[in-house]
């Protein structure tokens, strides 16, 4: 739920992923925006697929707004896919830590090399706690290379 960005919000997200779809969009009918004060035939919301993953963003209004408490967790597959959608999708918004940003919209992400995972549930302890490590250390955006470093024990 945004407040009146939805639209604008779906726009980007599409754009930035190869199998990613605009399903439908709805909009206000003229008892629902006389309700909400906004104008009939504005966006309500807009159903979409971002790599297989369905979901609807809802022009809600600033009364409700998205806490990291839920994030969209993306695993990349290259350091490039990365770079590209932590670049684009941080724009606006806030870098935190380990992989996770807030984009301009106050929507969380974890953009994450795909390994990660496989690294850190790696049997051996010691490997999987150099790449916790590793990715505790570092600010804002992931980097694959380092990590595998660390997985190596090359760091």
């Amino acid at each position: 739920m945004v407040n009146d960005q939805a639209k604008e919000a779906v726009d980007l997200y599409v754009s930035l992923f190869e199998n990613a779809k605009i399903i439908n969009t709805s909009y206000l009918t003229e008892s629902v925006a006389k309700a909400a004060g906004k104008k009939p035939g504005d966006v309500s919301t807009i159903d979409f697929e971002l790599n297989g993953q369905n979901f609807t963003a809802l022009n809600g209004g600033p009364m409700y707004t998205f806490s990291e408490a839920i994030s969209i967790a993306v695993n990349c597959k290259t350091q490039e896919e990365i770079d590209l959608l932590w670049e684009a999708l941080s724009e606006g918004g806030e870098v935190l830590s380990c992989g996770w940003l807030k984009d301009k919209y106050g929507l969380t992400w974890q953009i994450m090399p795909e390994s990660l995972d496989i690294m850190m549930r790696d049997p051996d302890p010691v490997k999987a706690d150099r790449v916790s490590a590793a990715m505790l250390s570092m600010e804002g955006k992931l980097n694959i290379s380092e990590l595998e470093k660390a997985y190596k024990g090359e760091s």
